[in-house]
């Protein structure tokens, strides 16, 4: 693709298609996608050119890479959040957390798992990374989880808790603005 002489270029972030098993929460469960012909051709018509792709390693987003896309890479710093003891409960066995701030949300982690702090210290370097190889190379697509496209959120708008606040359907298009530090601004968020 040779040099980009802009000095800032996209990211665009795709969450996932549905999960095989609906109604539980999953993390670091490995489980299938629910592949849907039609939309995934919906998200290739929307995306346009990309120059590079990147999914995280969890088996739903191979599968939704490998539908979308001729080739990808993986890397291992975009799994989703690690929910520990939580993750593959049913969602009306979690926990109630509505009573806590969004700070207090932002910093708790399930025994054995990690906060969605601890997610955003985690993908920031990753974004960064490949932030600064979509300025060499051109539009970068990354196949994640909402955990991931909310830190990529929290980590434009500065507030990690307020990256809490944003809702990420399967199958959605979150488009960043991105210099050589990473991620500068939102260009869409939840796209379908």
């Amino acid at each position: 693709m040779g040099t980009n002489a802009n000095s800032s270029a996209e990211l665009i972030l795709i969450r996932h298609a549905p999960v095989a098993v609906p109604g539980r929460l999953f993390g670091r469960t490995d489980v299938d996608a629910k592949i849907d012909a039609d939309a995934v051709a919906a998200v290739k018509a929307k995306i346009g050119p990309i120059a590079r792709v990147i999914s995280s390693p969890a088996l739903r987003c191979r599968q939704t890479a490998e539908a979308l896309f001729d080739s990808f890479e993986q890397d291992h710093r975009l799994w989703e959040q690690d929910f520990g003891d939580h993750d593959g409960l049913l969602f009306e066995e979690l926990p109630d957390l509505g009573v806590l701030s969004s700070a207090d949300l932002a910093r708790y982690a399930a025994p054995r798992g990690e906060s969605f702090a601890q997610v955003c210290d985690r993908v920031a370097p990753a974004l960064a990374d490949h932030s600064r190889a979509a300025l060499t190379h051109g539009t970068t697509a990354l196949v994640v989880h909402a955990g991931v496209i909310r830190a990529a959120l929290a980590l434009v708008t500065g507030h990690v808790p307020g990256g809490l606040a944003f809702e990420v359907a399967n199958l959605s298009v979150t488009r960043l603005r991105c210099g050589p530090d990473g991620p500068l601004s939102a260009i869409e968020v939840n796209g379908r």
